[in-house]
């Protein structure tokens, strides 16, 4: 790293409107120094030099995971004009990725003489009470101790009558002052995954509170004063250990929402379960009560154990038992599983690219869950179940739970679970028409509530329909009005008209159901529409699309794929006019809502046969008509491009015959041509030879020729480095830390070019190869720097391209006579 200048060089005469250090900066009346290794150090030294000036800085930030940060805070009482003031830490990781918090402790008590200060944050720090030179602030509005370890707050604390917002999420509070009901002005309070057991009844006189955060507690209960929060908006009272809540709740005037998901509700007062913004997810309601601390239930049901958030641990009997961990995370331990009692211990870890290794096309999707002790074997098998949160487009086969032996990763045998979500399908009038043949029919949309069980619900749902075009409750005729209810593969559809009370407003129909499946309203003469019904199902199911093959005009190897549906065609091409070119789209096609199709490159192109969804050398893709069904494929040539264009293709073919396809449309499927769907030309131009002056520009930049490392072991063309920055991708401030480059240089890499990710990689890619271009060992440093940034893939490339140099190189040397040993033993073979 660069020597940093003389701090008294940084700051202009009278001013301090703008400075800027190498390590720190200090703009008008900020002082940001979070973010840099040594910026305590800084500190001290700008207040020694320019006290006069830094005594006006207003806003102050510092990193508390510094060694000099007890010395630094003995000067900041003497900024008498602050206003914010930030001491975090968290700003250093563990061997695991995990934060690590600041040393702070305490605070000097003449911070309370602060008088100008609003705005308070020590998250992330060590603090088990709040310093009692904090309650002297007289103008403080906001306060943030999260991630600490507080088990208290002072009796006084209601002396911050100013305060607006006060957060102390993740701490291990297990009660509050009785004072809390004096801050007035409060209007946010977060008191989430603390250790609370029972809230004051002062609570309810934060009048003018509209977030109340108080989820990831031990609460049982909580007081009917809080029904005198008449400005609350959203009250999170889920992942606790509530049996009631007052009915009070419900007549809040303001109330949005009140979550109350993860609980040990088994019954709710009616007031509060008929209210359209309560949550209730994650409850036992209407199961009979089971003691979490027997064995087992007089029911032989096994026990559910639910530990709070401040519990790392729980017990694991031979009767077995539910394990529900605040996170979602869900254990299922079947009688027998151990032969004893067993303690688990668990923790949620931020993963760490040194040993969480993600493959080619890996995307990670949770956190993870290390359980101790490790290699425990139990005699029946567990089943695990992690929520997960992931890219819409991932299909069943793709997400996969591993596990870690302390070497290596294995896959686990995994099944996906996917909350069943409403698909609506609309349907025109002409459509209807068309098919039915009858211009009297009417339809609403097509509504499909999906399930994963078949159970019927503890009590009906209520469901609510538009009424068909040109239909309203004023003017229906009720006996033209059919209710049709399809089974869950749509195959029959029986009226159930009179089944159901029929509610009608002025636009909708209203009905009760007790399970979820198809439903949707006729408005018709015909009597026995069920038939009719289905036919027009199959067609809507059915849609004509285009595919499109596009090339990025950047980078022709970057080949985008789509299936469209032909009236979204030129919308489409319009937004990908700018970076991509390609021919016209297939002619039109017709596809099945859920049909699976291929696309295979063809005549000189390949792929990369390990992608995940890549099956027998073709991309598999599952057409739905309401996602974009794209995909963005790297390409290479089979023969050397220097000498001529590949001229390729890319066809696209049918998959496996959908589930309940029309008989007539599964004849036409079958036979050797009717895979095929559509061909379209891919073309990889011919690259043009160096001449030895400049590079092609690419990105807009033209970089001077480099040539890293040596012929004798191997180079790396500028060529092979715009082939290694098309691979880098999101992780390229992690690899150009890993390659020496500051932390300076990726931030103003990356302000430069905020809006291009590519011009972001190469500028740190050649700006790193341009400083070390003379340095023998390069290429090593950038195998180890992808390594270490978690990028075997690349790692593995480079070394490749390097032992391709290097046999080149010896046979260039061979044919020229040059290798001794090349010589002697040519020389032998000729002698015998």
């Amino acid at each position: 790293m660069a020597e940093l200048p003389e701090v008294g060089e940084a700051l202009g005469e009278g001013s301090l409107v703008t400075a800027a250090l190498e390590g720190c900066r200090l703009a008008g009346n900020r002082l940001n120094l979070d973010v840099y290794p040594d910026g305590c150090r800084q500190f001290l030294e700008l207040f020694e030099k320019r006290r006069e000036e830094v005594a006006q800085v207003e806003f102050l930030r510092l990193n508390c995971n510094e060694a000099l940060i007890d010395s630094t805070l003995g000067s900041v009482p003497l900024l008498t004009c602050l206003r914010s003031l930030v001491l975090k830490g968290g700003h250093a990781k563990d061997e695991f990725g995990a934060c690590q918090q600041g040393s702070l402790t305490t605070l000097p008590q003449d911070f309370g003489s602060l008088l100008c200060l609003t705005h308070l944050d020590l998250s992330f720090n060590s603090f088990s009470r709040l310093p009692s030179c904090v309650t002297d602030l007289a103008s403080l509005r906001v306060l943030l101790v999260c991630h600490n370890s507080l088990v208290e707050l002072p009796e006084n604390f209601g002396r911050l009558s100013k305060l607006t917002f006060f957060s102390a999420m993740k701490n291990q509070l297990r009660d509050l002052p009785r004072s809390i009901g004096e801050l007035a002005a409060l209007q946010r309070l977060d008191l989430s995954e603390n250790a609370l057991q029972s809230l004051p009844d002062e609570i309810g006189s934060l009048y003018n509170c509209r977030e109340l955060d108080l989820s990831g507690n031990q609460l049982m209960g909580v007081p009917d004063s809080l029904a005198n929060l008449r400005s609350l908006q959203q009250l999170r009272l889920h992942s606790n250990l509530l049996v009631t809540v007052p009915a009070s709740l419900a007549s809040l005037p303001n109330l949005s929402r009140l979550d109350l998901q993860n609980n040990r509700l088994r019954s709710i007062p009616p007031e509060i379960q008929s209210s359209p913004f309560v949550h209730l997810r994650g409850n036992p309601l209407g199961e009979p009560e089971i003691p979490l601390q027997s064995d087992e239930s007089s029911s032989g049901e096994l026990r559910r154990v639910f530990p709070v958030p401040s519990e790392e641990s729980f017990t694991v009997t031979p009767e077995g038992c539910k394990v529900i961990l605040a996170c979602g995370v869900q254990f299922y331990f079947p009688p027998g599983a151990a032969t004893s009692s067993v303690t688990i211990h668990f923790q949620t870890l931020s993963p760490d690219p040194q040993w969480v290794k993600l493959r080619h096309h890996d995307i990670l999707l949770s956190e993870v869950l290390e359980l101790r002790p490790h290699g425990v074997e139990f005699q029946q098998e567990v089943q695990l179940r992690m929520p997960y949160t992931s890219p819409r487009t991932l299909r069943e086969r793709e997400v996969v739970v591993r596990t870690f032996n302390g070497q290596s990763w294995s896959d686990l045998q995994t099944k996906v679970e996917r909350r069943g979500k409403p698909k609506v399908l609309p349907v025109t009038a002409e459509e209807l028409a068309e098919i039915t043949d009858d211009p009297e029919s009417r339809a609403s949309p097509l509504l499909c509530l999906s399930q994963n069980s078949t159970v019927d619900f503890l009590r009906p749902v209520k469901i609510q329909l538009p009424l068909p075009p040109g239909v309203t409750g004023l003017t229906l005729d009720r006996s033209r009005l059919h209710l049709l209810h399809g089974n869950l593969q749509a195959q029959t559809w029986d009226d159930i008209t009179s089944q159901v009370v029929l509610e009608f407003t002025h636009l909708y129909a209203r009905f009760e159901v007790t399970h979820f499946s198809w439903y949707w309203l006729w408005y018709t003469t015909k009597t026995y529409i069920g038939g009719i019904a289905r036919k027009v199902y199959e067609r809507l199911r059915l849609y004509q699309v285009n595919f499109i093959a596009l090339q990025r005009k950047k980078d022709p190897e970057q080949v985008l794929l789509q299936c469209v549906p032909k009236h979204k065609v030129d919308p489409v091409l319009g937004k990908l006019h700018d970076r991509y070119q390609g021919p016209e789209p297939s002619d039109i096609v017709e596809l099945f809502e859920g049909e699976q199709f291929f696309a295979a490159f063809e005549r000189g192109i390949n792929i990369d046969a390990d992608r995940p969804d890549c099956v027998d050398g073709r991309i598999s893709f599952i057409f739905y008509s309401h996602l974009k069904n794209m995909k963005e494929i790297y390409v290479t040539a089979e023969v050397d491009r220097k000498g001529q264009a590949v001229k390729g293709q890319v066809s696209f073919y049918r998959g496996e015959v959908p589930d309940n396809v029309p008989e007539d449309a599964t004849k036409k499927r079958k036979g050797p041509d009717s895979h095929w769907l559509a061909t379209l030309p891919i073309k990889l131009p011919k690259l043009k030879a160096r001449s030895g002056e400049h590079s092609e520009p690419k990105n807009g930049f033209s970089f001077p020729p480099l040539n890293l490392g040596n012929a004798e072991t191997g180079y790396l063309t500028q060529t092979n480095l715009l082939g290694i920055a098309r691979r880098i991708g999101a992780d390229w401030q992690t690899i150009g830390l890993n390659l020496g480059l500051t932390y300076q240089q990726i931030e103003r890499i990356g302000y430069n070019h905020r809006e291009d990710l590519d011009s972001q990689i190469l500028n740190m890619l050649f700006s790193w190869a341009q400083q070390n271009s003379e340095d023998q060992n390069c290429v090593e440093k950038l195998i180890t720097a992808m390594k270490e940034s978690g990028r075997q893939d690349i790692a593995d490339e480079i070394e490749m391209v390097i032992e391709l140099g290097r046999q080149k190189y010896r046979a260039s040397i061979r044919r020229v006579g040059l290798d001794q040993e090349s010589s002697a033993e040519d020389s032998a073979i000729a002698m015998v």
